[in-house]
């Protein structure tokens, strides 16, 4: 069986505050981040603050479609803390995600988890990924 995709999630602890609260910084990030892992953006992030009950400042919640999946980040600036998503259907270095994401948050600890997805879907086209300019053109019509 082939799988899907890779499903990175990383939980990350002992965060840098100013990264965890910085709107504009995590914005950049996920507008960034996909052309640097090999991805292909579809959308503009979505980033919002976010105060839960009980917090006294607040998070920041974000996310990008990409055409391979999604990525999304939610930061919990008191605790120090966010979690992260990188889900694609494309092969891609996991490895270099994972630094990149962690070094941005300056995380002292994460625990990170690599899930195959869709062991058992069903793919007409298992060995085909497109290209840029194909997606580009899906996305014009």
């Amino acid at each position: 069986m082939v799988e899907f995709g890779k499903h990175v999630t990383i939980d990350a602890s002992g965060c840098n505050q100013k990264r965890l609260t910085n709107h504009a910084l995590i914005y950049d990030l996920l507008n960034q981040l996909p052309g640097r892992i090999g991805m292909t953006k579809m959308t503009l992030p979505y980033v919002v603050k976010w105060m839960d009950k009980g917090a006294k400042v607040p998070g920041i919640s974000g996310f990008v479609m990409i055409a391979e999946s999604h990525i999304s980040v939610h930061t919990f600036p008191e605790k120090d803390y966010v979690f992260i998503d990188v889900f694609s259907c494309m092969n891609f270095n996991v490895k270099q995600a994972i630094k990149l994401l962690v070094d941005f948050f300056g995380a002292k600890k994460n625990t990170t988890k690599i899930v195959a997805r869709g062991m058992d879907f069903p793919r007409s086209h298992t060995d085909y990924i497109y290209s840029p300019q194909e997606i580009e053109l899906n996305a014009t019509r």
